[in-house]
């Protein structure tokens, strides 16, 4: 069994204060890019995905006094890397929880990588229905892509190198609120 990295924290890139900064300015992006919130649904890729579209949802709600429909996507057995991703999958039922055919999709993630997870989202969410439109909301967009998808929403860019790794602790999932930028420490 291969040994598991130490990892090392070389900075936190994000405040829990920035975060809530950062998902205001990307809820008033939504809002304007899509003329309002008129037939548009969020969606967030579990797992921190979905506190963030929950919170996007609430801002959009101040922003445009009307509620926004939220989903959950699981995209565990979407995954091109499901044999590396553990010995056995836990399969969670589709709990998308909402009606995507002929809605503006906004996808929510955390961190946008290689374009794996997106590309994944998107099949599970092609699977629910036919969207009009499907656009892409992220916290961090790290680079390093290896697919040809690009968010339409992103709250920092951070360059890293592939030794690095993005970090989003979030109170919903984590119980503390940060985005750090850690490094696998070398043997």
């Amino acid at each position: 069994m291969p040994a598991i990295a130490a990892l090392r924290v070389k900075s936190q890139l994000m405040s829990a204060s920035e975060i809530e900064r950062t998902l205001v300015r990307l809820a008033h992006q939504i809002v304007e890019k899509n003329d309002g919130i008129e037939g548009l649904a969020l969606v967030g890729i579990r797992r921190r995905g979905v506190p963030l579209a929950q919170r996007l949802a609430k801002l959009l709600r101040q922003i445009e006094k009307k509620d926004i429909p939220v989903g959950t996507l699981d995209i565990t057995l979407y995954r091109d890397d499901l044999s590396t991703v553990g010995a056995k999958p836990v399969v969670q039922k589709n709990e998308i929880g909402l009606d995507v055919n002929d809605k503006n999709v906004v996808l929510v993630d955390d961190v946008l990588y290689t374009g794996r997870t997106t590309r994944a989202a998107m099949d599970a969410l092609f699977d629910q229905g036919r969207p009009r439109r499907v656009q892409l909301c992220v916290l961090i967009d790290r680079g390093h892509r290896e697919l040809p998808i690009d968010a339409a929403f992103v709250g920092r860019m951070v360059q890293t190198t592939n030794n690095e790794i993005i970090e989003v602790k979030l109170q919903e999932t984590d119980k503390t609120e940060k985005v750090l930028l850690v490094e696998r420490a070398s043997e």
